[in-house]
């Protein structure tokens, strides 16, 4: 397992280096130091998870003061997702089997109450289209 975690941190930190010379290519300003230095890079996508994962907390904070009462909308689990998966490569970078573990059951969660999300959805809208008259047939 040990073996397969450094593997995948090995391709992300080439992709990050990927990134830094787009990055430099696209922006000559940029220090061409970035390209020896993906830490750096890797910091910014960690940063960009823990920013998407807090978006969560307040967008569920938002919608619950609209609504005087405690609501999770379905915003709250795409961003549970989003941060949950950049947290998880950040942390499959930097080869920490607790972050791993935590988001990876996190996303694991997140994924099965937005799929109970969706099945209460359909069914609702099923239930709505049964009680609905159906037109046609009043002729």
């Amino acid at each position: 397992m040990a073996e397969m975690i450094a593997s995948l941190s090995h391709m992300i930190e080439q992709a990050a280096i990927s990134v830094a010379w787009l990055l430099i290519t696209v922006f000559p300003f940029l220090p061409e130091t970035l390209v020896e230095y993906p830490e750096t890079i890797m910091i910014v996508v960690g940063f960009g998870g823990q920013f998407l994962f807090a978006m969560r907390f307040i967008i569920q904070w938002i919608t619950s003061e609209r609504e005087k009462k405690s609501v999770i909308p379905i915003a709250f689990w795409y961003f549970s997702i989003g941060g949950g998966a950049v947290l998880l490569l950040y942390a499959i970078w930097r080869q920490d089997p607790v972050i791993i573990c935590g988001q990876g059951l996190g996303l694991f969660i997140y994924l099965r109450n937005l799929y109970f999300v969706s099945r209460d959805r359909r069914t609702n809208i099923s239930d709505a289209d049964d009680a609905s008259p159906d037109i046609s047939s009043e002729k």
